[in-house]
């Protein structure tokens, strides 16, 4: 019997990288984990990649846009998939990320998706936690949300720094009815978003780094610890990366 059997999982940008190591590892323990995703082909290959009980679910959505995470939490009432817990991994940057570089739409889309995208889900997402008195909330954001990079950039510095406090007023806000926020603060990590780089990224490197199923172990501590027990923030980084 797995220790989360009986519970429901979302997680945003399940398709690949950190969303899809988190969500097998929550599916190890039998929680029942529906991944979704802009990208429809990729989210079916994930799915049927990991054999499991009960099996990945998938439901291709852009959480940037509001009617479509709406539409996305009706199908999961009908699919009596509403979760108990939601993972926020979705996340894009760009290759332009000085001021004098990025344009006004690349600013628009890097916070539509890591900042608002996270906002709608949660939105969506926590009247079903009250009302079950009960659920879990994990944001992944990043070193950049604690201390502003030029590695990360401006919009998506800025874009987790939002996602810190929306992530910390929430907490605060709904502990009493018994839901937890928790945010994650990877440094760098092997992901498909580190080939939006300003300089490419040498194997070498990639091999040096955090690879997203130490960032889902963690992820899956957490979603262990008992109701009562809340972690909310908690950074993990690569033993050579620097943090000041």
């Amino acid at each position: 019997m797995g220790k989360l059997e009986g519970k429901t999982a979302l997680v945003t940008g399940g398709g690949s990288g950190i969303g899809l190591a988190i969500a097998r590892a929550l599916a190890s323990e039998q929680c029942r984990v529906v991944i979704c995703g802009r990208r429809e082909q990729q989210l079916r290959k994930a799915a049927e990649a990991y054999p499991c009980n009960p099996p990945l679910q998938w439901r291709s959505v852009d959480v940037a846009d509001r009617r479509a995470v709406q539409q996305l939490f009706e199908w999961l009432g009908q699919q009596n998939a509403l979760p108990n817990i939601l993972v926020n991994a979705a996340g894009i940057n760009i290759r332009n990320r000085t001021m004098a570089q990025m344009t006004p739409e690349q600013w628009d889309a890097v916070l539509a998706v890591n900042v608002t995208g996270a906002y709608n889900c949660m939105y969506y997402a926590l009247p079903v936690m009250r009302s079950r008195g009960e659920g879990l909330v994990i944001n992944i954001s990043s070193i950049a949300g604690k201390r502003a990079s030029q590695l990360g950039g401006v919009a998506y510095s800025a874009s987790k720094f939002a996602m810190t406090a929306l992530g910390l007023c929430v907490a605060n806000e709904d502990n009493r009815h018994g839901i937890r926020v928790t945010n994650v603060y990877p440094g760098e990590v092997d992901t498909p978003i580190l080939d939006h780089r300003p300089e490419p990224v040498s194997d070498e490197h990639r091999r040096a780094i955090l690879q997203p199923e130490d960032v889902a172990q963690l992820v899956l501590a957490i979603a262990l610890l008992p109701a009562k027990a809340h972690v909310p923030e908690v950074i993990i980084k690569p033993l050579g990366q620097n943090y000041a």
